[in-house]
Parts: C-alpha cells; sequence; structure tokens
C-alpha cells in the first residue's frame, strides 16, 4: 500500500491551518510505517488530497479514471469560509457548491472533528464522512523545549509583563477584532498577534483595525514553530477568539504546551473541551476580558494539565495508526 500525499501549492498554503495538517500527516505517516510518496508521477494506491484548488479537483478526476482511490481532507467549509477574506461573504454559496465538487469525487471523505461532519452531512454529500483530528506532535510541542525567556527577550518583553497571545490569519472569523478590542480595553497588558495574511486579501475594515491597533499590540507576522514554541511557553494566557473552525491546530499547540488557554465558547468544542474542566471558554468581550483577569491573576484554577490530556489523546503518532487503518479499510471496500 502506497500513499499519494498531494502537496501542491504548498507555499500557498504553508502558514494556513491546512499547510499544518500536511506537515502532521507527513509525520504521522513516517511514525505509522505508511509508505507514501509526495510525487504525482509515482505509482500509488490511495491519493490523500487536503487542498481544494482547481489542480486538486481535476487530481481526483484524474485518478478517479485511472481506478485510484480517492481521500479527499475536508478541512473547508462554507461556513468557516465567511468573514474572512474579501468578498467571501459574497461567494460562500459558490464556495460551497465548489467544495460540494471536489469532496463529491472521493471514495471517502475525512475531517477533522465531529462536529465538522455534521456541518457536512448537511450539504448532501453521499459519501462516507470519518472525523480524524488534525493531530498535534507532541515530541515538538514539549513545553521543555519552549524557551519563554528567549521569547520575552526576542520580543523586548519583560519579566513582569502580561502577555495574552492569539495566532491566526488576520481575518474577522478568528477574532482579530475582539483581539484588539480587548487590547484597546487592558492598556496594561501584552497582546500579541502571530500570523499573516497577504494585504490584498484582508477587508478593509481589518485592515483599518490593524492600522489603528493601540501601542500595546505586536504583530510579528507569520514565524517559525520553534519561536510559536517559544511564545506559547513565555505568555501568561493563550487566547482564540475564533467564531469558527473545523478544529483549530493552534489550540491543540497551546494545550500540548500547558499554556493557560481561553477559547470562544462555540458549538465545534461543547463535546471535547469543558468550561472549567480542562480549558476557560468565553461568549463575548466582556466575558473574554474578565477571564483574562482571573486567570493571569490566579483567581481561577489552573486547567493547563487537564489540558494537555485532551492533546495527548490526538498525538500524531495516533493519528499515524488511525490514517493507516482508514486507508487500508478504503483499500479493502
Amino acid at each position: 500500500m502506497k500513499i499519494l500525499l498531494h502537496t501542491g501549492k504548498m507555499k500557498d498554503v504553508a502558514a494556513s491551518g491546512v499547510g499544518r495538517a500536511i506537515v502532521h500527516q507527513r509525520k504521522a505517516l513516517d511514525y505509522a510505517g505508511v509508505s507514501y510518496t509526495t510525487d504525482i508521477n509515482d505509482d500509488f494506491d490511495i491519493v490523500h488530497i487536503n487542498t481544494i484548488f482547481p489542480e486538486s479537483y481535476r487530481l481526483a478526476k484524474k485518478c478517479k479514471n485511472k481506478g485510484k482511490k480517492v481521500i479527499f481532507h475536508a478541512h473547508s467549509t462554507e461556513e468557516d469560509f465567511k468573514n474572512s477574506f474579501k468578498f467571501s461573504n459574497e461567494v460562500a454559496p459558490i464556495f460551497r457548491k465548489w467544495l460540494k465538487m471536489c469532496y463529491g469525487t472521493a471514495d471517502l471523505v475525512l475531517t477533522p472533528t465531529p462536529y465538522a461532519k455534521k456541518v457536512l452531512e448537511k450539504y448532501g454529500l453521499d459519501k462516507e464522512i470519518i472525523p480524524i483530528s488534525n493531530g498535534i506532535d507532541l515530541e515538538f510541542f514539549d513545553v521543555k523545549l519552549g524557551d519563554g525567556k528567549r521569547f520575552r527577550d526576542k520580543y523586548g518583553f519583560k519579566d513582569d509583563d502580561k502577555i495574552v497571545m492569539a495566532v491566526g490569519l488576520y481575518i474577522e472569523r478568528k477574532g482579530i477584532l475582539e483581539f484588539l478590542e480587548l487590547a484597546r480595553r487592558m492598556p496594561d497588558y501584552k497582546f500579541i498577534w502571530f500570523g499573516y495574511t497577504k494585504p490584498s486579501l484582508i477587508p478593509i475594515k481589518i485592515n483599518e483595525a490593524i492600522k489603528n491597533k493601540t501601542d500595546n499590540v505586536f504583530m510579528p507576522g507569520y514565524v517559525p514553530s520553534e519561536d510559536l514554541r517559544d511564545a506559547y511557553a513565555g505568555c501568561d494566557v493563550y487566547i482564540f477568539p475564533t467564531k469558527e473552525e473545523t478544529e483549530g491546530i493552534v489550540l491543540l499547540e497551546s494545550l500540548a504546551m500547558k499554556s493557560k488557554t481561553l477559547v470562544s465558547d462555540i458549538p465545534i468544542y461543547d463535546e471535547w473541551l469543558i468550561d472549567g474542566e480542562n480549558i476557560y471558554k468565553a461568549s463575548d468581550v466582556d466575558e473574554f476580558e474578565e477571564k483574562i483577569k482571573k486567570i493571569i491573576n490566579n483567581e481561577l484554577p489552573d486547567l493547563t494539565e487537564e489540558g494537555y490530556q485532551v492533546a495527548v489523546d490526538r498525538d500524531i503518532k495516533k493519528i499515524g495508526e488511525k490514517l493507516k487503518e482508514i486507508y487500508e479499510y478504503v483499500l479493502k471496500n
């Protein structure tokens, strides 16, 4: 059994969750001992596609015509496409039709969470859908390897600075407007947002909000994973004010690094993240502000060990074994 792990246009998605997911899959298959290639000219039995570019669709159709098995990994939905880039809301219905076309070529559709599966089932796809986490590399995102002092020194933060961290594209869905509002409300705290989006894709109101950010906001852009690891170790609280996700790899990274974590109270996190048990949740800016202060001031119990167990359950070594089982299942059926 050999897998074609399609990585076409990787440079276009490298800074996104999809790019992270592809990197995780390669490591997961290495751990599981699954033979794979990234060369479309190699021989293979199954193509595993993560992107939804026209070339991805064409590759799926070509493979089907040759009798190859096709797995489409559904990282994208109409719901998480909205409130993202310029004109995303206007073209969202068309985007949904395109997703149905892409995913409709597959023998099997994978998606990161049971919540994402429920969303896709509403699309009327006549395909089996299996949820499987994107996973987290616990050998890399290890709190022992993170250097919080190195992070603070690099960005000029003092030892006693209270640092609120977030990671994501510059899009409304990720909660960047709420992040900037929190910084405005909390001038005594430092706020740092890692991530980057091409300026041509950023909606006007997001651009304006960034231009008018307060002095306590730092936006270094896209940084290597090693820098993120240090930042998770060095921040006082990691917040994820997202409005819609199919999973959220950066959230798993935060939990793996035992960062104190505060996430949006949205449906995707209902079943596996419990407020006050393994994470803290907030439903609006007011609650984010309140809980950030309480977490940093140690007025709420430390849940980092409980959150870490969520990451352990999604270790990419386990994901690799699950992917191996899924590939074998597709070949037999």
